[in-house]
């Protein structure tokens, strides 16, 4: 019996020392709850108004739930992933095309020379926008004017990002940019991954920044390929849609201006394929828990006179850490036949100008 316990020690001890010794792991799970109710005029060809409580998500950041986390594999090197799902409150329906995690969804690995993560990533067109566009991606903001920029997201890519003194570098490529078929800026049918067009659904986009103390500055390019079965225009693997953003902010204490300029060119379409979308905005803290923005923006297509003009105010007032409440306006003008909505995912009569306002609630945890 005394023979019989002693091999077995002696064979756990073994078996545990050919295992790899736990390393330290973390996980955790946030989100953000944003409900709100909006009213905007001339929201069809007759001058009708509408009332409605905003689908997308949110009406200053977009509604999510997340899992994160990491895991130590010594030598500095992290196992890193990130899962983030978007929905809907007003609903409760699944956001981006109605994908399970459709805002983030991969795993990677993390050292002091970067990140490299494989699965939907965010581009860096979307990422060169943080901080420099005041309003983010809220309801009434820049992605009324071009959806792209709040919705800059990829599938079946690999990304890497990394900061050194103050300096960060930025790339990701995917090889089918955009698997849903739900339309709009969350679904345009291009999976790609083709074994008879290698550069269908391909998309590629790189970033520059530089941080300082009281200023950045930021340049990020963005570059898709259409194919056969690709929405808005883009119906062959060698027609592209491309961005350049160029972009920069100053603060101080209680204070920050942003502004930049979005220049596009888009094969997808015959009648206006050049733009350029000007920006600027500035937000004060008035007291610790009440801050005021107001930001002011312009697409102007070349050699058309199908241009949009938009200017937006919002008072955010904090009753916690984690909830707000707050309160936005906005105007927004559309020139010749454009069509651009005040509110992302909303209606406008073509050529009719549009005046809205939202508010709601927002918490996070």
């Amino acid at each position: 019996m005394k023979k019989t316990l002693i091999a077995t020690a002696v064979a756990a001890c073994t078996m545990a020392a050919a295992l790899p010794a736990q390393a330290q792991s973390s996980v955790s799970v946030y989100g953000i709850v944003d409900a709100a109710v909006e009213h905007y005029t001339n929201a069809d060809a007759a001058g009708n108004g509408v009332t409605r409580s905003p689908s997308l998500g949110g009406g200053m950041f977009p509604s999510r739930i997340g899992f994160k986390g990491s895991e130590d594999l010594g030598g500095g090197l992290k196992a890193i992933f990130t899962l983030e799902n978007g929905f809907a409150p007003d609903a409760g329906t699944l956001n981006q095309g109605g994908r399970l995690f459709g805002r983030q969804a991969w795993v990677g690995l993390a050292g002091s020379w970067g990140q490299v993560t494989i699965g939907r990533n965010y581009n860096m067109l979307y990422v060169s926008s943080f901080d420099v566009d005041v309003f983010g991606p809220s309801q009434y903001g820049l992605g009324a004017l071009d959806p792209a920029v709040p919705n800059g997201r990829s599938d079946n890519s690999i990304a890497y990002k990394g900061t050194f003194n103050g300096v960060t570098l930025g790339a990701t490529y995917s090889l089918g940019r955009d698997t849903s078929s739900a339309g709009g800026a969350s679904g345009t049918s291009c999976a790609g991954e083709s074994a008879t067009d290698a550069q269908a659904c391909r998309e590629w986009s790189a970033l520059l920044r530089y941080d300082r103390p009281t200023w950045a500055v930021v340049a990020a390019y963005d570059r898709i390929h259409g194919s056969p079965t690709a929405a808005n225009g883009l119906n062959t693997s060698g027609k592209t849609d491309s961005r350049v953003h160029m972009a920069g902010l100053v603060k101080g204490a209680d204070w920050k201006v942003g502004g930049g300029v979005l220049v596009r060119d888009n094969e997808g379409s015959a009648t206006q394929p050049k733009s350029r979308l000007y920006y600027l905005g500035a937000a004060y803290s008035v007291t610790p828990l009440l801050t005021v923005d107001g930001q002011v923006g312009k697409l102007d297509y070349r050699a058309t006179g199908n241009d949009t003009k938009q200017a937006l105010v919002r008072a955010t007032y904090l009753l916690s850490t984690r909830t707000a409440v707050y309160i936005a306006g906005g105007r927004l003008d559309n020139d010749g036949t454009a069509a651009v909505a005040l509110s992302a995912g909303g209606s406008v009569g073509a050529g009719m100008g549009q005046t809205g306002i939202i508010t709601g609630i927002k918490h996070s945890f």
